[in-house]
């Protein structure tokens, strides 16, 4: 027979061994089930329950022994009342309510063991026993539970930290791989020890074949502003920032040499982190794709150049025939005051155009819309008033107009349609340099009316077809270098016709001249 001492002696192993196994596990669910095994088999129970707090202070059951799953909610419910953190809770009342507990579970059930769960003073849980017999508790057999009880708040901590840890680790792994930007990992010593699946796309290096590689294997710079990374490790860029709250980061900006030979314009910052030495163990580089944003600076610096020349012109022509008037020492016969006045009046005209487009652009860019002033409208009288206003402009073109005499009225807007026709019949001058007839006219269909712009001039390639409708996009040629423009009239064109419900579109092949149509709705 077991003596007393060697009862205690095996319970205070039992003890150790058990605290062991429970501190040597960061898996939560595991340390609740050994936790509760252990329990249940000091105290010689046959039901055991452990009920953790939540972010809201809620008692949950988290692991059960003897306990069919289907009554977890009806405990949890239970719990709640017993550890409402609003209501006054003394021990006699906890017990005899966990007592209705036992007794719902199974009437054999005698005796119930609760033991608190905290830890530095904060309340993490409580564990619950449950057994068939009444047995008094010494001193002795309370102090061993209540440290047993210390272990298991330890373990569960570690293991609830662990948790957060692994999750927050998750989390920012999910993040890093599925961001847009690049993100590139190096140690100190330069050697790439992850990169993310963007910058996959970015350098064609997998991430696999990437790993363990020099920084400068994965990262080739065929252009580059600045030093690179090698060079500001070597002047000691990071340690400059290394006592300070905010660390000192690098940008470094260029065009990146893929893997398979093609180049990427990409800007870097490479930010250092530092141990709790103040030793810098890795550095972390966003790598962001700044091809569109260099492309929308060429595209601004071009347009602005582009502007200055479209308005310094007529300017000039406008100011020139005008002092040319009013000089005093001629006096000139009325053909030539008619011609000089006509140059006048057509860049007049062309800076009226420069100036709509602009003004529409800006406001278009502002409002994400254009507001119509909508009515009923006669497209063949507007074609015919810019036909009107054109025609003077040029003496190799021949303007013709081609509408049935029934074209009926749509709702619309005149002087956003105005701009339209204008634009059109201005691009159809331009692109026609060798003359010929530009005809405009329309059709009818059932429930819509066209209209089309058809000139003889130099027309569309393939590549120009899919982009003559974008912003800012002029047809690359020795023709459109010498023709004045802004690549806006028909960006414009197509978002005014948008608004109105209709479609714009282009039939063109190179040296047979192009065609323009815009169908509107008739209701």
């Amino acid at each position: 027979m077991l003596t007393l001492l060697d009862f205690r002696v095996r319970q205070r192993d039992f003890l150790l061994e058990i605290s062991r196994a429970i501190t040597a596990q960061l898996d939560l669910s595991e340390v609740l089930k050994r936790v509760l095994n252990a329990s249940v088999a000091m105290l010689g129970g046959q039901i055991g329950i452990i009920a953790l707090r939540d972010g809201s202070g809620v008692y949950r059951v988290r692991a059960t022994i003897g306990v069919d799953a289907m009554r977890v909610a009806e405990i949890d419910a239970d719990l709640a009342q017993i550890f409402d953190e609003d209501a006054a809770l003394d021990y006699k009342t906890m017990e005899s309510r966990l007592k209705q507990i036992a007794e719902s579970l199974d009437t054999r059930m005698k005796q119930t063991f609760a033991l608190p769960l905290g830890f530095a003073g904060e309340p993490m849980g409580v564990l619950v026993v449950f057994r068939a017999y009444l047995a008094s508790a010494t001193p002795d057999d309370v102090q061993v539970l209540q440290s047993f009880a210390d272990q298991a708040a330890i373990a569960v901590h570690n293991a609830q930290l662990y948790a957060r840890i692994e999750h927050e680790r998750r989390r920012l792994a999910a993040i890093l791989q599925h961001s847009a930007d690049g993100v590139l990992i190096v140690d100190a010593r330069g050697v790439v020890q992850s990169i993310n699946t963007a910058l996959e796309r970015m350098t064609g290096w997998l991430s696999a074949d990437a790993t363990g590689r020099d920084h400068d294997e994965v990262i080739v710079w065929r252009k580059r502003e600045g030093r690179d990374l090698k060079q500001a490790l070597a002047e000691g860029w990071w340690s400059r920032g290394s006592t300070s709250a905010v660390q000192e980061t690098l940008y470094v900006e260029g065009d990146l040499e893929r893997r398979d030979g093609l180049t990427l314009s990409v800007g870097i910052i490479y930010a250092p982190l530092f141990n709790a030495e103040g030793h810098l163990v890795s550095i972390v580089a966003d790598v962001r794709d700044i091809t569109n944003f260099r492309q929308a600076q060429e595209m601004q610096s071009t347009f602005i150049s582009m502007i200055s020349h479209e308005l310094r012109t007529p300017v000039a022509l406008i100011k020139g025939n005008a002092a040319t008037l009013r000089r005093d020492d001629v006096e000139w016969d009325i053909a030539t005051v008619r011609d000089l006045a006509g140059v006048i009046e057509e860049e007049s005209d062309r800076l009226s155009i420069l100036i709509n487009n602009l003004l529409t652009t800006s406001k278009m860019q502002a409002q994400r819309k254009i507001e119509l002033d909508l009515d009923d409208v006669r497209l063949d009288h507007i074609a015919a008033r810019t036909v009107e206003r054109f025609q003077p402009q040029t003496r190799i073109h021949t303007l013709k107009l081609n509408f049935p005499g029934d074209f009926p009225a749509v709702c619309g807007d005149e002087q956003r349609l105005t701009q339209v026709f204008d634009n059109l019949i201005s691009n159809a001058i331009k692109y026609s340099p060798n003359g010929g007839v530009i005809e405009i006219g329309g059709r009818v269909d059932a429930d819509s009316a066209t209209v089309y712009v058809r000139d003889q001039g130099v027309g569309l390639g393939e590549a120009d077809l899919t982009r003559v409708f974008d912003r800012f996009y002029r047809v690359d040629g020795a023709l459109s270098r010498r023709t004045q423009g802004t690549g806006l009239g028909l960006y414009l064109a197509r978002q005014i016709i948008a608004a109105h419900g209709g479609d714009i579109r282009v039939d063109s092949q190179p040296g047979k001249g192009s065609t323009f149509y815009f169908t509107l709705p008739l209701d």
